[in-house]
């Protein structure tokens, strides 16, 4: 029934920004296409070290990356030209494909003020035939977001199919993701038309098959498993899976189901082939020195 429980690790992005990471995971790879997933926050710095905090212009190929904030703003800007305030609820829905580049400022200290800030980010990949894609980005709005709403349970679909709920956001798999609020002692079971399928929770405490699990945690699921989730208290989680996609590569920023796809990758941002955003130019990430193979690498820049 449960395949795996993760236990996220700490990662410190910059002074004030520790993020909770769950995947990659050495023993769990990827659930279903999402290959990243890190939990930024609540984050809470003085107005002086806000700027510390930016994500400076990074590349990315061959993958979405998926952000989606529950408090705070974040502003993105990326190599097409798309400036974009992050607002709570929203989904910003970009797809590196062949190939982009990006920056995420807190430029509202107002907005990191009272541990306001939190976020997830995720990174979702692509299909071979879509590892090439054109590179876009799209901000789909709350509204554009069904919600469902029964005794105790509260979620929102954040894209792809689950409970009978769709939206119009892009994807390029069969995939689920899912916002969820539940009241104590609320029961819900999970989406039974996936292949992978997992819960992480976000705040709370929660109960499946008589063991409790908690806040930073990730279960993943066996295909014909049908836990009843119950909440032990008032609980946030984060629903997500789909169909794998077969083996992947990732060394920092950049995913592949081919090897040498990396290598090319790394030359083309250390050649500055990879375009800046054309508002955002001035700075940017250098390549982190190699020392490893493609299937391990630096730690992923984050937040995405």
């Amino acid at each position: 029934m449960l395949d795996i429980v993760i236990e996220a690790r700490k990662a410190s992005l910059a002074p004030g920004m520790d993020v909770r990471r769950i995947l990659p995971f050495r023993l769990r790879r990827m659930v279903g296409p999402f290959i990243f997933m890190d939990h930024a926050g609540p984050v809470d710095v003085a107005p002086a070290q806000t700027h510390a905090m930016d994500v400076l212009p990074h590349p990315h190929i061959g993958l979405s990356t998926v952000s989606y904030l529950f408090g705070g703003q974040v502003t993105h800007r990326d190599s097409l030209g798309v400036e974009q305030i992050i607002r709570p609820g929203e989904v910003n829905w970009m797809t590196a494909g062949s190939g982009i580049a990006h920056s995420e400022r807190f430029e509202d200290p107002a907005a990191l003020a009272g541990g306001t800030l939190e976020m997830i980010q995720t990174w979702v990949a692509l299909p071979e035939k879509d590892e090439e894609a054109a590179p876009a980005f799209t901000n789909y709005k709350p509204e554009e977001l069904p919600v469902f709403t029964d005794t105790g349970v509260w979620m929102r679909l954040i894209a792809g199919n689950a409970y009978g709920l769709g939206n119009e956001v892009k994807t390029h798999s069969p995939l689920f993701y899912l916002h969820v609020i539940l009241e104590p002692n609320a029961r819900f079971s999970l989406p039974d038309k996936h292949t992978e399928r997992g819960i992480y929770v976000a705040k709370g405490t929660i109960e499946v098959a008589g063991r409790t699990y908690t806040t930073g945690q990730m279960l993943v699921f066996n295909k014909n498993a049908e836990p009843t989730i119950v909440a032990r208290t008032a609980a946030t989680l984060m629903l997500l899976g789909g169909e794998p996609l077969g083996e992947r590569f990732i060394w920092w920023n950049f995913v592949s189901s081919r090897k040498e796809r990396i290598e090319q990758a790394k030359a083309d941002w250390k050649a500055g082939r990879i375009l800046l955003p054309p508002t955002d130019n001035q700075e940017f990430v250098p390549l982190p020195e190699d020392r490893s193979k493609p299937a391990g690498g630096p730690a992923p820049q984050a937040l995405s």
